[in-house]
């Protein structure tokens, strides 16, 4: 294994960034997570410096060297202003819009392995979905759709060939921002939506950023709740409790999660009915084995399926496969490495 190619993966979060590779065959080469501060707040410089320090820090650990590499990528999150240049980002200081983050990676990259090594990019999203595509298709060659909801919703398309979606603007499968069927909701209100749309994103109603109004909506049908009555827990705190809540039982937190899982599994019918995808692997926090229980995580993906199914076709009922994520945080380094790969390939056909 020693002098096989490598591609190495960073993932780069607003306050983490984390370091991956795979060997030129797709297998991963370490399990064992790597991280370290992105260290936004000291600039730009300090950011790609620390991208480089992590390249490094992975090839001591795993006795490789520059040599081997054959390619990195890098996932980052969006919006884009152009290829491989940052729009204004929420998570991040205004210093860092109009960014070229690609060119000056390249750059150190470059000066770090003393030669010039392909750098391929996308949403963090998207190529957290190229990770676990990898995982749930094998050797076949199928399509997959990937959601995961946390603190917002992740939404990848990953085609045949492994890579994902990017669009034409750089924006493509932002599918947290769709309009939800309110209608088979309960008429549930539309939810305000940090993106400013006002027609009740799918987000709000499936992940934490949706969950205080969620919360205050379910807590009028539970007026007895502990939730409910007055109490020295702040409203972050109250919210933040529920998925703990979940696992013992509660009845309020259940009936969120619930009703969560149908808002997801609609999304889930929709989007296969148009990409007609045979995998959906649901990922983000409520998949995570650490901090929820099986039983909670089956009753969560089971409602998801069955909700999902009923508005599919014939055939997809008959052949789409809802699976949990598996690879956890390790997701989008994997997917940023296993990118870099596919494109030296297809350069390479």
């Amino acid at each position: 294994m020693a002098t096989q190619g490598v591609y190495i993966g960073t993932d780069s979060g607003a306050t983490t960034s984390k370091t991956g590779g795979v060997w030129e065959d797709g297998s991963i080469i370490s399990h064992q997570l790597m991280q370290s501060s992105t260290n936004s707040q000291a600039g730009t410089t300090a950011v790609i410096e620390g991208w480089v320090k992590g390249v490094v820090g992975f090839l001591a650990a795993n006795q490789l060297t520059w040599s081997q590499v054959r390619g990195v990528g890098l996932a980052l999150p969006g919006p884009y202003k152009a290829f491989g240049v940052l729009d204004r980002s929420a998570n991040l200081p205004a210093a860092f819009d109009g960014w070229d983050f690609y060119n000056d990676y390249r750059r150190a990259l470059a000066l770090a392995a003393g030669r010039d090594i392909p750098l391929a990019w996308g949403n963090d999203g998207n190529l957290g979905g190229v990770g676990e595509a990898q995982r749930v298709r094998g050797e076949k060659r199928a399509s997959v759709l990937m959601l995961a909801p946390g603190s917002g919703l992740g939404a990848a398309y990953i085609d045949p060939n492994g890579l994902p979606l990017d669009g034409d603007t750089f924006a493509g499968m932002e599918g947290g921002h769709m309009p939800a069927p309110l209608h088979l909701l309960d008429n549930v209100r539309p939810y305000r939506c940090g993106c400013g749309r006002d027609w009740g994103c799918v987000e709000a109603y499936t992940t934490i950023s949706g969950l205080p109004q969620l919360l205050e909506d379910f807590l009028k049908k539970f007026p007895d709740h502990e939730l409910a009555q007055p109490s020295a827990l702040t409203p972050k705190e109250k919210v933040l409790s529920l998925r703990g809540r979940a696992q013992k039982g509660d009845p309020l937190a259940n009936a969120i999660f619930d009703f969560q899982a149908r808002a997801l599994g609609l999304h889930v019918g929709n989007l296969v009915t148009a990409l007609d995808t045979e995998f959906v692997v649901i990922g983000g926090g409520l998949m995570d084995p650490e901090s929820t229980t099986p039983e909670f995580r089956a009753r969560y993906l089971g409602i998801v399926r069955d909700t999902a199914l009923r508005y599919m076709w014939p055939a997809q009922r008959a052949l789409v496969k809802i699976v949990p994520a598996t690879l956890g945080e390790l997701s989008q380094a994997i997917g940023a490495a296993l990118v870099a790969l596919y494109t030296a390939r297809a350069k390479a056909a």
